[in-house]
């Protein structure tokens, strides 16, 4: 295989940017690596190469954070040369946290004296059973007095036995506030102290692994087991992956990936006849922000940006671990780094395979009989496991030249005991003494949509009822209200179910065959409302859950909604900050960004271990094509419809 522009950085590649940092700016012990990455080549680059060969240069963007003066860097090394084009301070600024520093926060704090103490004093005295959960903090809720040092905050959790779930038994009260550079332990904030004192745990049940759940439980529940269910292609999948190139009935893709937004997906192309047709140059997650709506000494600190804090590339788990996914699959592994800057493998981090989805289209003739096309669906997947949730990530393209995007959340919710009697307004009770806090999940997408070509135009298109009168005597008639957004203060758009409200990214400069402009239509779901006060700290970090579709003009530096360094950020430098231009979106080449995701008013029935809670949007062409453009697909062979 060669290389192609587009795939991400390889193992040489990891360490040739450690090799040549090291070399010219002494980057070594002392240092971290937050984030290595690919440089994407801009879209004429792509364009050169693939009409003429010419190879874009090679280079890495890198995140370092200077541990002894708590100060954070940023690099351009050019692989292609082997030299560092850049290197520069950011003053003021907090990088990303790394899995590595997670990790030595819970050694460090499970083995300091005064942690010990504490536990003691609540009776836990086997520290193998202990669990430090690392989060990192906002600047409005941080201590003021540490405002100068690189802060995370500790939740205590208990395992019952070995291999039992943590998450299930919090030690309630009992907080650690740490300097992730020194690793010092800055203070211990104890309720056990206070004038409550430390709320006695409860007998709860929250074990989820078999060989855990007790008998009185499992014996309330006797299901049958399933029958096998066998999904088999003997003549091996429809797709073809080449590298990273992935190409399936009409559709053609580039898989690619990093330790920021996880799976990537660029250079998006359906062939109609003889065309090869531009649909989307890059799509993404670009932000998850999760905000615990409970203001207790528990919660009031989690206010989560799982992509910009931690990164969904650094917490995707392997698919091989269990059976994700079913049927003839495929994967692509994914290399990543430590905070050493020494390069890993992720097995099987993405996979691709088929789906049947029932059907496509189908008629029934009086006189001709039944016509009926199945669906196939491709799906591309990754997941991710950050601390307690799992974030089930799916891409689905289908014949008729719809895009699917849903994200699954399943995984175990935080829960927080309470003193018998006690009110727990914030939350659901879900086990004897034990409620779990409401919170949302806001997703944000990073739509990069080239419709036949760069230059686009978002259309809000709204369903109307014209009134009554001479004209529509019975009421009946609806019309289509489309209205073109021009600037970025327009482009601030919100659902509205009333008028069905959508928006159809148009190419103004080319018609289809019946005289119309083609189009992709983005379909909203799952849009959530943010329900914070505009002066709330919590929302100037994340102006852009405020609103559900958001359209700038493409940037190279313009990719993270709510800023590059979201840890213990006060402000949103994103899209709150660029969009007070106004700039013109007309027509030009535009970004979508596309806010979802759950709102989690949590339940009995989601502990201890959550069902998965879907929510999706689609793209779907709008006189994209002339037609169907699944009419030829073929019938499925009788004899494997009926057994």
């Amino acid at each position: 295989m060669t290389q192609h522009p587009l795939d991400p950085l390889d193992t040489d590649e990891f360490r040739s940017v450690t090799d040549i940092l090291a070399a010219a700016h002494g980057v070594g012990p002392g240092w971290r690596y937050c984030s290595i990455e690919m440089a994407e080549p801009s879209k004429p680059e792509l364009s050169a190469f693939e009409s003429n060969g010419t190879v874009p240069p090679r280079r890495a963007l890198v995140t370092l954070l200077e541990s002894a003066r708590n100060a954070t860097h940023k690099a351009v090394v050019s692989l292609t040369d082997g030299r560092v084009e850049s290197f520069e301070h950011i003053p003021g600024v907090q990088a990303n946290f790394t899995v590595d520093e997670f990790e030595e926060c819970d050694r460090v704090l499970r083995a300091h004296p005064d942690v010990v103490a504490a536990l003691a004093r609540r009776g836990i005295t086997d520290l193998d059973l202990v669990f430090m959960d690392t989060w990192t903090y906002g600047a409005a809720v941080a201590p003021p007095e540490y405002a100068d040092r690189r802060l995370g905050w500790s939740d205590t959790w208990l395992r019952s036995e070995p291999g039992a779930n943590p998450y299930a038994h919090p030690v309630s009260g009992l907080h650690c506030v740490i300097d992730v550079n020194t690793m010092e332990l800055l203070r211990i904030e104890d309720s056990f102290d206070g004038p409550d004192g430390a709320i006695d745990p409860p007998e709860v049940m929250g074990e989820y692994v078999p060989s855990l759940i007790p008998e009185r439980v499992r014996a309330q529940s006797r299901r049958e087991p399933l029958k096998p269910l066998e999904i088999t292609q003997p003549e091996g999948p429809s797709f073809t992956l080449d590298g990273n190139l992935l190409q399936w009935q009409n559709w053609s893709l580039r898989v690619g990936f990093n330790h920021r937004e996880g799976m990537t997906l660029h250079t998006v192309t359906h062939r109609d006849g003889d065309r090869e047709r531009s649909v989307a140059h890059r799509m993404s997650f670009a932000e998850m922000m999760v905000p615990y709506r409970d203001h207790c000494e528990d919660h009031y600190r989690r206010t989560a940006f799982d992509i910009g804090e931690w990164g969904l590339g650094f917490m995707t788990t392997s698919l091989e671990l269990g059976c994700d996914c079913l049927g003839e699959i495929r994967y692509l592994d994914a290399t990543l780094h430590d905070s050493a800057g020494e390069p890993y493998t992720i097995t099987n981090a993405i996979c691709i395979h088929e789906e049947d989805d029932a059907v496509l289209w189908k008629h029934v003739d009086h006189d001709a009989g039944a016509e009926v096309r199945r669906m196939r669906r491709l799906t591309v997947s990754f997941h991710v496991t950050v601390a307690n949730y799992e974030y089930l990530v799916y891409w689905r393209f289908y014949q008729d030249g719809n895009i699917q995007c849903e994200v699954r959340a399943t995984g175990i919710m935080v829960t927080t005991p309470i003193a018998p009697g006690a009110e727990h307004p914030h939350g659901t009770l879900v086990d004897e003494r034990t409620y779990a806090p409401f919170h949302q999940h806001f997703l944000v997408a990073r739509l990069d949509l080239d419709v036949d070509g760069t230059d686009n135009t978002v259309v809000m298109s709204e369903t109307e009822a014209e009134p009554m009168g001479p004209d529509n005597p019975y009421g009946l008639s609806l019309v289509q209200r489309n209205t073109p957004l021009r600037t970025e203060l327009q482009g601030r758009q919100d659902m509205n179910w009333a008028s069905q409200r959508a928006w159809k990214v148009v190419n103004p400069n080319t018609v289809n065959g019946l005289g119309t402009h083609p189009a992709y239509k983005l379909v909203p779901g799952d849009a959530i409302p943010a329900m914070f006060d505009p002066a709330s700290p919590i929302f100037a970090r994340a102006e852009v859950i405020g609103h559900t579709l958001w359209v700038t003009p493409n940037r190279a530096d313009e990719r993270w909604p709510a800023g590059e360094f979201v840890n213990q950020s006060a402000a949103d430098t994103g899209l709150g900050a660029w969009t007070k231009a106004d700039r013109p979106i007309e027509n030009t080449d535009v970004v979508l960004w596309y806010v979802f995701g759950v709102h989690h008013i949590t339940r009995p029935e989601d502990w201890p271990v959550m069902p998965a809670d879907t929510v999706s949007f689609w793209l779907k062409p709008f006189g994209f094509f002339d037609r169907n453009p699944s009419l030829d697909v073929a019938p499925s062979p009788g004899g494997r419809c009926h057994g």
